[in-house]
């Protein structure tokens, strides 16, 4: 059985689908029983909050492979659950923001303390360390839905995202097998894009003429504490404004573990077409 945290999030519901078409046996935690209607058939629902590690003992159990998302309060307890329970394998979600990353940045440290809580564990493991998530663009539907024109931060900053749909079929391959064990494993899309190419891309697919703005930094910066925490949002004006974060780089790795090319921002786009063209 394997447990997938995070089951109705873009990595974590890949995933679940994944395993599901797979037939392997799969268990989605969630926070509430009322989030099982969503879920493909023959996928067990369990119910825990990462944020309580006590409250995962029943979820655990019977897991021989758990799909872990980190940057909770309580990691260590988390593992230590997951080792009571005699867990086989975690895969653990960090972010390549970690190579090189300093410690004194918000979200680089809370994936440096989730790598440091995994690897304490005692439990085998493997980390993946993805670049930007191509389904961030999910955040300019309201501009969308609004009109023509997308006002988006870092405009000059070309990010190498990854579609969930390839880190979730890293984690399958990865699941439960040991040559993985102990490693960790650098993840991207196939090209760096900035924000401009990403709408270009969907204005040809949407026959929209969308038009895309630079949003000045102060303004981005006062939108964002609106919704984030200050601390998350200096350790993005660090990355990205500043230069202390490179997601450009392409790697070839979900070729190599999965054995076919990581999708295109153009594939991401089809795949979700309906949801831009409902708005």
């Amino acid at each position: 059985m394997i447990l997938v945290t995070g089951a109705s999030g873009h990595v974590g519901g890949e995933l679940v689908r994944r395993l599901a078409a797979e037939q392997r046996p799969v268990r989605a935690l969630l926070r509430s029983a009322s989030d099982a209607s969503s879920l493909p058939d023959g996928v067990e629902p369990a119910e825990g909050d990462l944020n309580r590690p006590e409250s995962l003992g029943k979820a655990l159990t019977r897991v021989d492979g758990v799909f872990l998302l980190g940057g909770f309060a309580d990691m260590p307890g988390v593992l230590a659950a997951a080792r009571k329970a005699e867990v086989g394998h975690v895969v653990a979600l960090s972010s390549r923001s970690v190579i090189g990353g300093r410690p004194d940045n918000a979200v680089a440290a809370m994936h440096l303390d989730t790598e440091a809580a995994v690897r304490a564990s005692e439990v085998p493991w493997t980390i993946l360390r993805p670049s930007g998530f191509m389904s961030n663009t999910f955040e300019w539907l309201p501009q969308l839905r609004a009109g023509d024109v997308v006002r988006a931060p870092f405009a000059n900053v070309p990010i190498a995202a990854i579609d969930p749909h390839d880190i979730a079929a890293v984690a399958a391959t990865v699941l439960n097998r040991p040559e993985h064990f102990g490693l960790s494993h650098e993840l991207s899309g196939p090209a760096a894009l900035r924000p401009a190419d990403r709408l270009a891309a969907l204005a040809d697919a949407l026959h929209r003429p969308l038009r895309f703005q630079a949003q000045p930094d102060d303004e981005a910066r006062g939108e964002m504490l609106s919704t984030i925490p200050a601390r998350y949002v200096e350790a993005f004006f660090r990355f990205f404004a500043d230069g202390e974060f490179d997601d450009t780089p392409v790697r070839t790795t979900v070729t190599e573990i999965t054995g076919r090319p990581a999708r295109t921002f153009r594939d991401w786009v089809e795949a979700h077409i309906d949801v831009f063209r409902c708005g």
